[in-house]
């Protein structure tokens, strides 16, 4: 492995994490990139290839193993008693082989109307060589990131269940180095979602449909920090809001059609005065509270309304499943060109059996290289009673 490129990419990615708080000057309504930055930036990946599949939208799409990323109240609607769900991502697999994204999910059901759930999502970036001034090695380390994930989802209404979890994030990425001279340390922070998920059976003609609509305000936690010295920066607070709407087509085909909007819910980064660097000329003061923040990033960006239309990321997908057996998915991915030029298709497709679900998903890059193109991710969920079924029936 080419051990320059690869320390390239870490260090870019450290730098990123340690300019989260940089003053830019880019401004939106001059056409100029002005991306809001946060902290643990893994927490925003889609980690399953059945929404991989579709855009990356799954806040309304029906409830699986994975939705506590998604949307932790889509559990209540859940079938089965419990299952658990593993999902694979390499990440920069184009430049170098060993980083990569793995989610661990679970849930159980208390009762008809409740149900826990839990997930850990770890992100590796591989053997990192530390040289000295001189470019002599010290030593190796890995530097990695996870958050675990406790949830809790109700039904509160025969159409309607909210969900609630808690997150813990840990982020270590220099394990203590020195970077110009200050000491780092790993980042904590904690989170909390809030999501709301509503579906109903409805008519289309003579046939079966169901339409479904979720929210979910994810990782409203506190800021972290990588060093004493440093300001604490965002974590990637975030709106997701979107709908579903599936129709049976027969007894054996159906295809369901799903749209997410997504929006930070952290400060944009204001314009500054060129002669004078703390003077804000347009947008708001970005060194505010969380609570402040998340209200605060309705109204702060310094291009004004058009500005604030344009942070909103747009995910759409089409699901097509035969005999609930075979599926497969098409979708796409749009953020605009000045908030990141996020723009991809994806495509994927699952197979289910009595006992297990198994997805794939592939991502295509329209504008600029991608760590996700040309990387085949999969996912396997397995279904716990079905599982005890199969083993009763072979005893």
């Amino acid at each position: 492995m080419n051990e320059m490129k690869k320390c390239g990419v870490i260090l870019f990615w450290i730098v990123l994490m340690f300019t989260g708080s940089l003053k830019l000057y880019g401004q939106d309504s001059s056409g100029e990139l002005n991306a809001i930055q946060t902290v643990v930036p893994f927490l925003t990946i889609a980690p399953d290839s059945r929404a991989g599949g579709i855009g990356d939208a799954g806040v309304a799409m029906s409830p699986d193993v994975f939705s506590m990323h998604w949307n932790p109240a889509k559990f209540a609607f859940i079938d089965g008693k419990g299952g658990i769900g593993l999902a694979y991502s390499p990440w920069l697999r184009t430049l170098v082989p060993d980083i990569n994204i793995a989610l661990l999910s679970g849930y159980t059901r208390i009762d008809k109307k409740q149900v826990v759930s839990s997930s850990l999502l770890y992100s590796s970036l591989g053997d990192v060589p530390f040289t000295d001034e001189f470019g002599n090695l010290e030593r190796t380390f890995t530097p990695n990131e996870f958050a675990f994930d406790l949830g809790y989802s109700r039904l509160f209404a025969e159409n309607f269940a909210g969900g609630i979890a808690f997150r813990f994030i840990y982020s270590n990425l220099t394990g203590g180095s020195y970077s110009g001279g200050v000491a780092t340390k790993p980042g904590i922070s904690f989170a909390a979602d809030i999501s709301g998920y509503y579906n109903k059976d409805i008519s289309v003609g003579d046939k079966k449909g169901v339409v479904a609509a979720g929210i979910n305000f994810s990782n409203i936690g506190s800021k972290m920090s990588y060093s004493d010295s440093q300001t604490s920066d965002f974590i990637p607070m975030n709106m997701r809001i979107g709908s579903s709407f599936t129709v049976d087509l027969d007894s054996y085909n159906k295809i369901t059609v799903s749209l997410d909007l997504n929006k930070l819910l952290v400060p944009t980064p204001p314009i500054y005065s060129t002669s004078n660097p703390d003077s804000i000329i347009a947008g708001k003061d970005p060194n505010v509270s969380v609570p402040v923040a998340i209200f605060q990033s309705f109204y702060d960006a310094p291009g004004g309304f058009k500005e604030e239309m344009h942070e909103i990321m747009y995910a759409t997908g089409v699901e097509y499943w035969y005999n609930n057996l075979f599926a497969v998915r098409g979708g796409y991915f749009h953020e605009h060109e000045t908030k990141g030029n996020r723009k991809y298709f994806t495509a994927g497709a699952g197979l289910r059996l009595s006992a297990f679900t198994l997805d794939f998903s592939y991502l295509m890059p329209m504008v600029q290289n991608h760590p996700l193109a040309r990387t085949l991710r999969f996912s396997l969920a397995f279904d716990i009673n079905a599982l005890r079924n199969a083993s009763k029936t072979k005893g």
